[in-house]
């Protein structure tokens, strides 16, 4: 079920992005830099941080922006909701939740009257690509970032994937 991140919460969030960062590192040789906490606090307590539970554990968090015009430009100007940061437990790999989190964000989406669910990750990882496309995204190609003031560390100097799923 997914439910809104609290601020209880945010220990087992930042030790799940340095979990999936160090893993993602292994997988692609890139890894999220260490997230900024206040960040963190601040999409939680504007309602724009998701946690999905097993047993009364947190096994997978994520984000979500209603803006995101330095990767998407002109595109931003559709009504999309964009989901960031998908981190997942490593004893709950495989329960695919991507799935899950794209069955809650069509509904989310629809429900603010929203026409796209939109992803970006850093490009070069066509596993993860194929397993995007495979929940339902459209690879929408890469996108070179310019403008990355305000940005986390992984978006400078980066090419990031995009994906799109109609809602």
């Amino acid at each position: 079920m997914v439910v809104n991140t609290s601020l209880q919460d945010i220990e087992v969030v930042l030790s799940l992005y340095k979990i999936a960062s160090d893993f993602k590192k292994t997988v692609s040789g890139i890894q999220w830099p260490e997230f900024d906490r206040n960040m963190i606090e601040t999409e939680i307590s504007e309602n724009r941080h998701f946690k999905i539970t097993v047993d009364k554990q947190v096994a997978c968090v994520w984000s979500i922006t209603f803006d995101d015009h330095q990767v998407w430009e002109d595109k931003n100007e559709d009504p999309a909701i964009y989901i960031h940061r998908i981190a997942t437990n490593p004893n709950f790999r495989g329960q695919k939740f991507v799935e899950q989190i794209v069955e809650w964000a069509k509904q989310f989406a629809s429900q603010h009257n929203k026409l796209y669910v939109r992803m970006d990750t850093t490009a070069g990882n066509q596993r993860l690509t194929d397993y995007y496309v495979k929940c339902g995204f459209t690879y929408l190609g890469d996108q070179k970032m310019t403008d990355t003031e305000g940005r986390p560390d992984h978006y400078h100097n980066a090419t990031m994937a995009l994906f799109q799923l109609d809602v």
